[in-house]
C-alpha cells in the first residue's frame, strides 16, 4: 500500500473546467503497483434512440465533493488497493468531451479493475450529480440514474413496478369497467367498427395518463435525491 499520501496531489472531485488525467497523481508515484484502471466516460451523440447535440451536468457540490472522498475511501479498503479517485464534470458538455474520470492503482490488474468500476457505478448512482441532455429535435429532458442508493434500490423499483402495473391495468380493464359505469366516466368515447364495439382512450386521456406516470416518477426520483442529500448534510 502507498504510504505517502501526505505527498498527493489535492484537487476537487467537481469540476467546471474540461477534465484531463493531469489532475491525477502521477503512475511513478505507485511503484508497488503493476496495475492501473483507468476509465473516461464522454458525452455521447445518441440517447435510447434519441440524436443528443450536447449536455449539462448539474451538482450539489458540497455534498458531492464529500461523498466522492468517502467513496474513494471505501473502495479503497474493500478492495485492498493504493490509490482510488473519481472527478466529475459539470457545467455544458459538447459531444465528445469527458464527463468523468476514474483511476485506481492496484498490486494486480483485477483489484484495479474493479476498484475502478465500482467507482464509477457508485459515484454515478449515488452522488448528487444531475444530467439534462439537449436533443437535435429541440427537446431536453433530464437523466435518471442519480441519488439512488443501494438500500433504496429494491423499494424504488417496487414502487415503479407498481406504477407500471396501475398504469397497465388501466389499459387492459378500462373497456370492460367503463362498458359498467359509462356515466361516471364520460371522458371515454366509444369507437365502432364493422365487427365489434369496445370502449377506447382518447389520445388526450393517453397523454395526460402518461404525463402523470412521467410526474410520479420525477417526484419519486426527487425524493429519493432530497434524502441522499439530507443524509449528507447529518
Amino acid at each position: 500500500m502507498h504510504t505517502f499520501g501526505q505527498t498527493l496531489k489535492q484537487f476537487n472531485r467537481i469540476q467546471d473546467t474540461p477534465l484531463s488525467q493531469d489532475s491525477f497523481d502521477p503512475i511513478q508515484d505507485f511503484p508497488e503497483c503493476g496495475g492501473i484502471g483507468i476509465f473516461i466516460g464522454t458525452v455521447r451523440n445518441h440517447h435510447e434512440g434519441k440524436a443528443v447535440k450536447a449536455l449539462k451536468y448539474t451538482s450539489y457540490t458540497p455534498v458531492s465533493e464529500k461523498m466522492i472522498r468517502q467513496i474513494e475511501q471505501e473502495i479503497q479498503q474493500k478492495f485492498a488497493v493504493a490509490y482510488v479517485r473519481v472527478i466529475h464534470r459539470i457545467g455544458a458538455l459538447n459531444i465528445g468531451e469527458k464527463a468523468i474520470i476514474a483511476i485506481a492503482y492496484a498490486a494486480h490488474r483485477r483489484e484495479a479493475f474493479a476498484a475502478c468500476e465500482e467507482a464509477v457505478e457508485r459515484v454515478k448512482h449515488e452522488v448528487p450529480v444531475w444530467k439534462e441532455e439537449f436533443y437535435l429535435d429541440g427537446t431536453s429532458q433530464y437523466v435518471a440514474g442519480c441519488c439512488i442508493r443501494k438500500d433504496d434500490m429494491e423499494q424504488d423499483l417496487s414502487i415503479q413496478q407498481d406504477l407500471s402495473s396501475q398504469h397497465a391495468c388501466k389499459h387492459e380493464h378500462g373497456a370492460s369497467d367503463d362498458h359498467l359505469s359509462q356515466h361516471n366516466h364520460p371522458q371515454h368515447s366509444l369507437v365502432h367498427d364493422s365487427t365489434s364495439v369496445h370502449l377506447g382512450y382518447t389520445h388526450s386521456e393517453h397523454s395526460s395518463q402518461q404525463q402523470d406516470h412521467e410526474r410520479k416518477q420525477h417526484v419519486l426520483l426527487s425524493k429519493q435525491c432530497e434524502q441522499t442529500i439530507y443524509q449528507w448534510h447529518m
